[in-house]
Order: structure tokens, then C-alpha cells, then sequence
């Protein structure tokens, strides 16, 4: 199992990222938080990684932080959660935020998410009330450290990376849209939008 990776940060296009190990190029996806972290490219970065085998498909993710995986794995255990939905609420919220909304008991805030409803919402909450308080140890440190895709100008990308997150292209664009900035680049377009979106 591929557990972490270190290499040059070849390309970046949310939510994929190409990583050259070695001179085997890497593809990874990966959460919101993890880009807003991530050097130019050209650069040296390591990501701690989770290797998932499906019946039709190999996936690897990747991260910057132990306890973004960590919390990663343990929503991929609650009945009805994917890894798309994982990502999202990880691009949405950061770990520590989350925890403390499991221990509140907020499923109003939850549903905000794309992808998670009421049930799934409550479901989340009930499973994982008692360890919230371990997602956000022993992760703490920060690891420091799609190719040939056609640039698009960084509110298109934006609402690219939205919709990749589950979020429907009409809502993506608005989103984008209201986010962007004269002067912003696309992860503080998403950044911005996601945050938007969490507070509505």
C-alpha cells in the first residue's frame, strides 16, 4: 500500500494533482485544503497518501496533513459517505472546525455540504459524536516538502473544482461568480465560494 509520497509537484488542477516520484508520475486527488498548501510547481512537496481499490478502479489521495487523512478514513467508515463526499467536507471545513461541529451536534451545518443530506447528516453525527476529539490528534504536523490540460482563467477553473466537488454546474458557476475577485487566483475563488457556501 502506497502510505506517502515525496516528489516534484509537476501539475495541479483541482481536485487533481500530478506528482513525479522517481520519474513515475503520480496522479493523486486531493481535498481543498491540501492545494492551499501546496508550492509551485516545480517544487518539492510530500503528501501523506490513502490507496483505495475498487471493484472498476484504483484511486490514490493524497494530503498534507496526518489528521486530514485521518479524519478522511473515518468518514469513508460511516454508511452512506464516498470519498467524494469526504473531500468535500474536507475542502469545506478543516478538521479542527469539524470535530467541534460533531461535538455540537450541528447537522444544519453538515447538510451545507454537497453530497451530504439530513439522514447522512445525523448519520455522521451519531457515529462519529464520541471520536471527535481524537480526528484532530496526532495529525497536526503539516508535511512540507492534470498534466497537458488546456489553462483556463482561474474563475473557470474555480467552478471546475466546485463541480468536481459535487456541486451542480449551474450552482458552481454562480458560486465562482459572486466569489471571484479582479486579482484572485482559483484556490481563493474556491476558497472564498466554500466558505460562502458553508455559512448560507
Amino acid at each position: 500500500m502506497i502510505g506517502r509520497l515525496h516528489g516534484t509537484l509537476v501539475g495541479k488542477q483541482p481536485p487533481w494533482l500530478l506528482l513525479d516520484v522517481g520519474g513515475v508520475g503520480y496522479e493523486l486527488e486531493c481535498p481543498m485544503s491540501t492545494f492551499y498548501e501546496l508550492p509551485e510547481t516545480g517544487r518539492s512537496v510530500t503528501l501523506v497518501t490513502h490507496y483505495a481499490v475498487k471493484e472498476d478502479a484504483v484511486a490514490l489521495y493524497g494530503f498534507h496533513r496526518e489528521a486530514e487523512r485521518g479524519l478522511f478514513r473515518t468518514l469513508l467508515k460511516v454508511n452512506g459517505v464516498g470519498a467524494k463526499t469526504a473531500l468535500a467536507i474536507l475542502s469545506g471545513v478543516s478538521v479542527e472546525a469539524f470535530a467541534a461541529l460533531v461535538q455540537a451536534g450541528d447537522p444544519a451545518a453538515l447538510v451545507r455540504v454537497p453530497g451530504i443530506g439530513k439522514k447522512t447528516a445525523e448519520r455522521i453525527l451519531v457515529e462519529l459524536r464520541d471520536k471527535a476529539a481524537d480526528l484532530v490528534l496526532g495529525g497536526g504536523t503539516r508535511l512540507s516538502g492534470a498534466a497537458g490540460a488546456v489553462p483556463l482563467d482561474p474563475q473557470s477553473e474555480a467552478a471546475a473544482a466546485l463541480q468536481a466537488l459535487g456541486y451542480k454546474p449551474p450552482d458552481a458557476l454562480r458560486m465562482a461568480r459572486q466569489a471571484a475577485v479582479e486579482g484572485d487566483d482559483a484556490e481563493a475563488i474556491i476558497r472564498k465560494a466554500l466558505k460562502a457556501a458553508l455559512k448560507a
